[in-house]
């Protein structure tokens, strides 16, 4: 891919919603909802710099061991954001694994792609390990993603936590401290401008 290329299929880990919730005096669980807005705008940005495919962690499987106020909190506003991208036209694919209790039933539907317009990849109940599992059977379960140029992890975390391994293998990776309620345009331009220096020879 040439230096001055968007990157076609960008992935999202939208940490801090807790940590953002403590910090302003709020209980852990109010977090995961003051991430929505913010969601919706980087997705508006995504189609305005023509991203061609966006995958975005929302709930993990090790994250529904968490207390069950915050599962619940983080599985509505999973399904308010993915309900609402889909009416605005989104190519929406859920993926996780949607025999458990801990998947939205809402988000059934989605677990074949919905749509026709930007690619949206949504990580929903999800695990690397259930992902890679499927391959015993003939394919990732997550084999409708692309593999991914940037990844950009807001939190201040330096660590994939198991994001699409397999997609991940050549992606550059670039870390926000900013919690993700507190995202901003910005971050989205100033990670597009650092790719772009970036040497994307895929090891040639």
């Amino acid at each position: 891919m040439a230096k001055n290329n968007i990157p076609r299929h960008v992935g999202f880990i939208p940490d801090g919603n807790r940590r953002w919730a403590i910090d302003h005096g709020l209980p852990k669980e109010t977090g995961y909802a003051h991430g929505i807005n913010p969601g919706f705008l980087l997705y508006e940005l995504c189609k305005e710099y023509g991203i061609k495919e966006a995958s975005i962690y929302c709930f993990t499987q090790d994250n529904t061991k968490r207390p069950s106020i915050q599962k619940q909190a983080f599985s509505e506003a999973s399904v308010a954001f993915a309900l609402e991208i889909a009416r605005r036209g989104a190519a929406l694919l859920v993926v996780g694994d949607e025999t458990s209790t801990q998947f939205p039933k809402e988000l059934i539907k989605f677990r074949q792609r919905q749509g026709d317009g930007i690619k949206v990849n949504l990580l929903v109940n999800y695990g690397w390990e259930w992902d890679l599992v499927g391959l015993k059977n003939g394919g990732l379960r997550s084999e409708d993603v692309s593999r991914l140029d940037l990844i950009i992890r807001w939190g201040g975390g330096r660590r994939l936590s198991g994001f699409l391994p397999v997609q991940s293998v050549y992606a550059d990776f670039y870390v926000r401290d900013e919690y993700w309620p507190d995202f901003d345009p910005q971050h989205f331009e100033q990670a597009l401008a650092w790719y772009k220096k970036q040497d994307q020879t895929l090891g040639g």
